[in-house]
Formats: structure tokens, sequence, C-alpha cells
């Protein structure tokens, strides 16, 4: 009987926890970290703002568990795209593209990472500890990338520039796509990643490091 009424117990603080995160999404979606507040979270999810201190420390702690869902979801989109894919080249694009595809069908989730521009470009973070895990799991996403450049035959040092050269190349990608900049160009954001990963693994092949 105790083990059955904790089970249930467990399940209701489960059920309020994924309630109150699904509000904080829709309110840091709205207000940003900076703008958004703890009662405004609270007053969406239908709670008491006294009832988030029993999941939640701190308004940080909530946003670093959304955006923490947010990468775990990208890690799977990538992985289950390099999944499908053949050789290291296919891997490679297939990674590169499953990391922008990701971001520009939910461009929400890309406001979520970069929270930090919300009040300006200043080096804010969520705390060490949590900075280390959320970039952790952002790295996870990325590896699949710096795994086959290396079964191309990059170093290692090589792979992880071209990670950040890849992520640099989506991002700003991403930026002229979801401001609708990119038409000032005539361009296609999606064909302009294809055209960079392209042009990258021409490099691989001829050994361009």
């Amino acid at each position: 009987m105790a083990a059955r009424r904790s089970e249930r117990q467990q399940a209701v603080s489960e059920h309020k926890r994924a309630l109150i995160l699904d509000a904080a999404r829709e309110v840091f979606a709205d207000e940003g970290l900076e703008g958004a507040s703890l009662r405004a979270i609270a007053t969406r999810a239908g709670y008491a703002p006294a009832a988030l201190y029993f999941h939640f420390e701190s308004k940080e702690a909530i946003y670093a568990e959304v955006l923490r869902g947010s990468l775990v979801a990208l890690g799977e989109y990538v992985g289950k795209a390099v999944g499908k894919a053949g050789d290291a080249s296919a891997r490679l694009r297939a990674a590169a593209m499953a990391f922008f595809r990701f971001y520009a069908e939910n461009p929400r989730d890309l406001d979520l990472g970069f929270y930090l521009f919300r009040g300006g470009m200043k080096p804010k973070g969520l705390g060490w500890e949590r900075d280390e895990y959320l970039n952790k799991a952002l790295a996870s996403a990325l590896h699949p990338i710096a795994e086959a450049a290396m079964e191309l035959g990059t170093g290692r040092p090589g792979a992880e520039l071209l990670v950040v050269d890849t992520f640099a190349h989506a991002t700003g990608l991403l930026l002229l796509l979801h401001t609708g900049r990119i038409r000032m160009f005539d361009a296609s954001a999606a064909e302009r990643m294809e055209a960079y990963i392209d042009d990258r693994l021409d490099r691989l092949s001829k050994g361009a490091k």
C-alpha cells in the first residue's frame, strides 16, 4: 500500500514538473531569460509561485532544464539522421544538415539556446555547473561531425575546428533565415548550408585540413 502511494505521489510530482516546464518554455520563448519571472511561469502553469520551489530552486534552474530537454531532442534528431547515413562522408553531411534543419524547423529552440543574446551580447550564463552540462549536451550532438571527419583522415584538432566552423556557419545562416534577412541576398539558407558542406567535404577529400 505504501509503495503504491509513493508511486502515485511520484507520478503526480512528475506531472506537475512537466506542466511547469511546458509553461516555462512558453514564457521563456515570449520573454527570454531576463524578462521571464517565476510568477509568470507559475501563472501559466496554474500554480502559485511558491509551488515552483518544490521542483526547482530558481528561474535559472528551470531554464537550464528546458534547454537540456531541447538539446536532448537535438541530439536524438542528429543521431537518427546519422544512423540512416552510410559512409563517413554521408554521416558528416547528415549530421551537419540535421543540426541545421532541427533549428530551421524549431526556431524557438534556437532562441532558447541563445538566451544570452536577449539582454545583448554579454557573457552571461546559468552558473558554472549548469553551463558545463549544457555545453556537453551540445557538444555531444555535434560530435558525429568530428567523428566522421577523423574517419576521413582529419586529425583531432582539425576535426574539432570543423565542428566550430560548421556550428558558426549554421547559426549564421539560421539567424538570416529566422530574421528574414536571407531574402536580402536572394538566397536559400538550406542551399547555402549544403554548399558549405559540399565545399568542406571536397577539401577533406583533397587532404585539406
